[in-house]
């Protein structure tokens, strides 16, 4: 198999894989970043979400060879110490119910408010939420608390900037 260098959060891998193994699996077997969640395989429910070169994508819908070189982040590497707005506002708002879609949420929810921040309008609406947030499937059904810590990071990430 041949030999392919990812960058995830910002340290070089070199794994050994076929062309058309899902990011997904190079990230969880090879690298052994755990973090990100597999789900369902065909891109549709969002726990495998990482940022690549800042845009949340599903990992499992990428093969290795589409991302060579390209900055990858992991939930592993939006924090060293999960203090990042968005986490901490998952647990300010007691979001997580079963945990297993957190990880692809997370992500989604932090490509959402990079977003937002870089305009004059770092508060999404309602429909910017549902729309950023809409692969996302949660079982458990918290999206009332989702939304609710999406705009409880977006006030701690205003306070910060401020």
């Amino acid at each position: 198999m041949p030999a392919y260098t990812l960058v995830i959060n910002g340290k070089k891998y070199t794994v050994n894989a076929d062309a058309q193994m899902p990011l997904l699996w190079a990230i969880r077997e090879l690298a052994g970043l755990t973090g990100t969640k597999y789900g369902c395989g065909i891109g549709q429910c969002g726990a495998c979400t990482v940022h690549l070169k800042g845009a949340p994508i599903r990992s499992c819908s990428f093969p290795v060879s589409a991302v060579l070189n390209q900055p990858i982040t992991t939930i592993e590497g939006i924090s060293r110490n999960n203090d990042h707005p968005v986490q901490k506002a998952w647990i300010a708002e007691q979001v997580p119910q079963c945990g297993y879609c957190q990880s692809g949420q997370i992500m989604s929810a932090v490509a959402l408010l990079k977003t937002k921040a870089a305009t004059n309008h770092p508060h999404p609406t309602e429909e910017e939420i549902d729309a950023a947030m809409a692969g996302n499937i949660c079982r458990c059904g918290t999206y009332p608390r989702i939304r609710k810590a999406i705009k409880t990071a977006a006030d701690l990430l205003h306070k910060t900037k401020a």
